[in-house]
């Protein structure tokens, strides 16, 4: 997968949902997430600390993965898994928050 995205960039969607007595609501986030150029040994050495695992895209951008990262157009908290724009946006529209 690490390979695939070396030098490339990706899309990343987050949506949110809040669901309540009084209705729903739905965001979603963007993001273009641009890698720079990715030896087999830099590869090899993010793999080994076994951060790679259980995430979207085999990295997490908020770890050592993010040294990846020459390009990024959007939300980063999107693409660590919660899109924190939108969610306060939704809280809000739902009158959960002022």
């Amino acid at each position: 997968m690490l390979q695939l995205l070396s030098g490339r960039t990706h899309q990343v969607i987050s949506a949110v949902s809040l669901v309540g007595a009084s209705g729903e609501w739905r965001d979603c986030s963007f993001t273009s997430v641009t890698f720079g150029e990715l030896t087999d040994a830099v590869i090899e050495r993010y793999v080994a600390t076994g951060e790679a695992f259980g995430k979207a895209g085999a990295y997490g951008i908020q770890g050592a993965a993010e040294v990846f990262v020459s390009r990024l157009e959007g939300s980063y908290s999107g693409v660590m898994g919660l899109p924190l724009y939108e969610t306060d946006k939704l809280l809000r529209q739902a009158g959960v928050i002022a």
